[in-house]
């Protein structure tokens, strides 16, 4: 993506607020043409006091209100100019972010799998507050300096072209400088943002992993990948800061040069007669004010640069490939709980096969349990039963509809799901136990709460179901996450379940008591059990034992041991123990 492009795309989130533009637009016309006024004014009370008679009094006091009145003016103007630029780039920064959040939604789970959490959260977050603080700094500066280099080139053409000539012919040199920096400043920008990024990534890394990286003693490891991480965000943010910062001194150098041109041209005409005393204060301030916006612009080219580079990191993220488009018209499902697999195949990796020409027919209110090696594909069936991913060949069918003719939506709200890897979120226990029934009342909750056996240890907290848990629950301990968790699934209690080592981080005693209500909570529904414990796998319907990728065996608990097969080695090998 060029800059121009970006640049384009920029202001197509500019373009819902244009009037606000239009008003800033019309702010800096007001401040620019007030600014450009009270030279002249100066220059005329400077003419008169060098004058003589009883006007000179009058004219100069006269000319002294029109400078005050003009200074009013510009103050109003700049106040209303700076709520217009406010107004405009805090929008566009919460257009941007909201766009980025709403574009997490779309994203395939594939794309948050292969890009680390504080890399997106930089580009949400801290790229947005970048793109703001350039757009800022633009409309602020380069209305007002636009205008006020036109104006003054304009007024001082009409005074004198000679010393109009010497400012126009040695201007291009001040934007040809300017250029020339920025041109070098974008790539250094590209990379601090990127290496901006990668750091952190990694600190919100060490963040979550604090225990663990305690726990190992790899404090010391872990700075030094740390170190080098900061080191390039050094080098990269004091190569973009250093070339960044020749760009005003290189300006101002020029536009020195234009003013002592200016200067001496103007004192020329002055001692000739040509032009007043007045009107050589005139040219001697539009000197200054023409070299200021240079400057000025300068500085808004290198913010823009910053921002350009950050804008591309978040148009990046908006343009990644989203997951397959929802039909228009998408098929709504019975709730009956029928689930069918046909052939299905599914690789992470296209080289790598994964899952291949699975075949499954569940009944309605089957118990189905997942049984294999690490890595056989359990966890990716789970996946492909709630459209987390799309099948690569085959299909999956719900009550006789292939998954992908109905909406996502649709399609989870069949299922009730507890994993052994367990998310809070920051709130109350109240609103994580209500999470997917926003609605249910207080004694509904309650009831959920009993039932997963959460609901003694919730009273024993502070404030109860009131208390306030941090994010994703760090104040709990696994098993009372787990158990919030287990409560929610119990609240909704939809026709399908699916429990990847749902008690895992539970104790004896409360598993048996959790399998009790599990067993009440899965009569009637079908349910998908990844698990380990040799007494949900007994009582499960069908088993469905699988190795790299395929289902090798299915059948009963009995039946399997009688074959003495794959499950029959399993059992003997993990779980004869129990």
């Amino acid at each position: 993506m060029n800059k121009l492009s970006t640049l384009k795309r920029i202001l197509s989130y500019v373009k819902p607020y244009k009037l606000y533009v239009i008003t800033s637009f019309l702010c800096a016309l007001v401040t620019a043409g007030a600014g450009l006024l009270i030279p002249i004014f100066c220059g005329k009370a400077i003419d008169y006091m060098l004058g003589a008679g009883q006007v000179l009094f009058e004219e100069v006091f006269r000319f002294a209100l029109y400078v005050a009145v003009a200074a009013i003016v510009i103050a109003l103007a700049q106040q209303l100019l700076s709520f217009c630029n406010n107004k405009i780039t805090y929008y566009v920064s919460r257009d941007l972010r909201n766009a980025s959040s709403q574009k997490l939604h779309s994203l395939p789970l594939s794309y948050l799998d292969t890009h680390p959490s504080g890399d997106i959260l930089s580009r949400i977050l801290t790229d947005s507050d970048t793109v703001s603080d350039g757009l800022l700094m633009g409309f602020s500066q380069l209305f007002t300096g636009i205008i006020t280099i036109i104006g003054t080139l304009a007024i001082m053409l009409y005074y004198n072209l000679a010393i109009t000539l010497i400012v126009v012919i040695l201007t291009p040199l001040s934007l040809f400088v300017a250029s020339f920096i920025a041109k070098r400043t974008h790539r250094y920008f590209t990379a601090q943002a990127s290496a901006r990024g990668k750091t952190t990534a990694l600190i919100n890394e060490l963040v979550d992993g604090q225990k663990v990286v305690q726990a190992y003693g790899s404090e010391e490891q872990t700075m030094q990948s740390f170190d080098v991480l900061n080191e390039e965000l050094k080098n990269t943010s004091l190569k973009a800061t250093f070339f960044s910062s020749l760009t005003n001194p290189s300006t101002r150098l020029v536009n020195n040069i234009v003013y002592a041109g200016v200067c001496l041209a103007s004192a020329l005409f002055t001692v000739s007669g040509k032009i007043t005393i007045g009107q050589l204060s005139v040219f001697l301030s539009y000197a200054s004010q023409y070299a200021k916006p240079f400057n000025e612009i300068s500085g808004v080219v290198t913010e823009l640069q910053n921002a350009l580079a950050c804008a591309e990191r978040i148009f990046e993220l908006l343009d990644a490939p989203e997951q397959t488009a929802e039909l228009s018209n998408p098929k709504q499902l019975s709730g009956g709980g029928r689930v069918e697999l046909n052939e299905v195949c599914f690789r992470y990796v296209p080289e790598k096969p994964l899952i291949e020409n699975v075949n499954l027919a569940a009944r309605a209110g089957q118990r189905i349990a997942i049984v294999g090696k690490t890595g056989c594909g359990k966890t990716t069936l789970i996946n492909l039963l709630m459209r987390f991913y799309d099948v690569n060949a085959g299909a999956i069918c719900v009550d006789g509809v292939d998954i992908r003719e109905t909406s996502r939506k649709t399609l989870r709200a069949q299922y009730g799901m507890v994993l052994q890897d367990t998310w809070l979120k920051s709130g109350t226990i109240r609103e994580n136990i209500a999470y997917g029934k926003p609605e249910a009342s207080e004694e509904e909750i309650i009831q959920a709460a009993k039932k997963a056996h959460a609901h003694s240890f919730i009273r024993r907290m502070p404030n109860g179901y009131e208390t306030v848990i941090t994010e994703n629950g760090d104040n709990l301990s696994a098993g009372q996450k787990q158990l919030l968790c287990i409560a929610r699934v119990m609240l909704c209690l939809p026709p399908m379940l699916i429990l990847d080592e749902a008690t895992s981080s539970i104790d004896a005693r409360t598993e048996i008591r959790i399998q009790k209500a599990f067993k009440e909570m899965m009569e009637g529904r079908t349910s998908f059990i990844v698990a380990h414990r040799l007494s949900t796998i007994r009582e499960a319907d069908l088993i469905l034992a699988m190795d790299h990728g395929k289902i090798v065996e299915q059948g009963n608990h009995e039946q399997l041991l009688q074959k003495g097969g794959f499950y029959s080695q399993l059992y003997n090998s993990q779980f004869a123990v129990e």
